[in-house]
């Protein structure tokens, strides 16, 4: 990545990296390197990655409006949010996948799933899980450059991010995506049974047909509570396939959980609603339950 000088007195730019305090930025006029003003501190707001600013005499003076924000790892502005899920090695986690998908949903962010490794195992399941209620669902073969074009097509015109279990092979696709990237990429820990930590922190790539990317750390870095918390009676909003049914509740407070006359309950019954999902969902209520008020602000 060129870094080039800009002694403009005003310009706009996004965010591509944040690290040590030292910012790099975009601008129509190259990339540069820049701090923040100390204002932004006092205020408790920090420049992240996917923020839009102005730059005035080499210093970060205003950060555009987010349309969204990711705490951990800090990232604005994203319209998509990809998950990278391996069929083996490692294996699909429901309830960890379905706890970023919610977060997705709950910021505003298109979640897709990225199925990897398809020649070692069946993707079958994950398939009809997310395919039936709505979610893009795609599955890469290297060995079929059709299927890494509608990756590329996937990201064209976006700010999206990588994320998944380590060692589901985020960067490996990223490079196969844009060979350009040269992304480090880790081996599989025999032992541990998941990839090595090679992403350290959020950083945008600017891909070739168009569009920016950001590769995170691994799921298995981060509790998910740090990348955001949501409440109990919020929790609900965040399963698109509860939509709608969720009114012919009988009760208006239902936690859809363990209620007589319980739609949701009714549609996982009658297969409307996939089981896994629904059992990612109560243990996620249970876990939000637990909350304390401290916590939540």
């Amino acid at each position: 990545m060129a870094v080039v000088v800009v002694n403009t007195t005003s310009v706009s730019g996004i965010i591509l990296k944040c690290l040590g305090g030292l910012y790099t930025v975009e601008s129509p006029d190259g990339i540069f390197e820049c701090k923040a003003r100390g204002i932004f501190r006092s205020k408790g707001i920090s420049p992240s990655v996917g923020d839009r600013v102005t730059v005035s005499g080499g210093v970060i003076s205003e950060i555009g409006e987010r349309k969204n924000y990711l705490i951990r790892p800090p990232l604005a502005n994203l319209d998509q949010l990809i998950f990278i899920v391996s069929t083996v090695s490692p294996s699909p986690n429901y309830l960890i996948l379905d706890k970023f998908i919610a977060i997705a949903e709950y910021k505003g962010i298109e979640p897709v799933v990225i199925i990897t490794k398809t020649d070692l195992g069946d993707s079958s399941a994950l398939r009809e899980v997310y395919g039936a209620i709505g979610i893009k669902v795609m599955e890469v073969d290297y060995s079929d450059e059709s299927s890494i074009d509608a990756v590329r097509e996937l990201l064209r015109g976006k700010i999206s991010a990588f994320t998944g279990n380590s060692g589901a092979g985020k960067s490996t696709l990223l490079n196969a995506v844009d060979p350009t990237l040269n992304i480090p990429t880790g081996e599989i820990s025999k032992k541990l049974g998941r990839g090595r930590h090679t992403t350290r922190h959020a950083e945008l790539y600017k891909l070739n047909g168009g569009g920016y990317i950001a590769d995170t750390p691994g799921f298995s870095t981060f509790e998910t509570a740090r990348y955001d918390i949501i409440r109990k009676e919020e929790l609900a909003g965040c399963f698109r396939e509860f939509e709608g049914i969720t009114d012919n509740c009988r009760f208006r407070d239902c936690s859809h959980t363990c209620e007589k006359g319980c739609a949701v309950l009714e549609a996982v019954e009658a297969g409307e609603i996939p089981k896994i999902r629904h059992e990612s969902y109560c243990a996620m209520y249970e876990e939000a339950k637990q909350l304390k008020e401290w916590e939540l602000k």
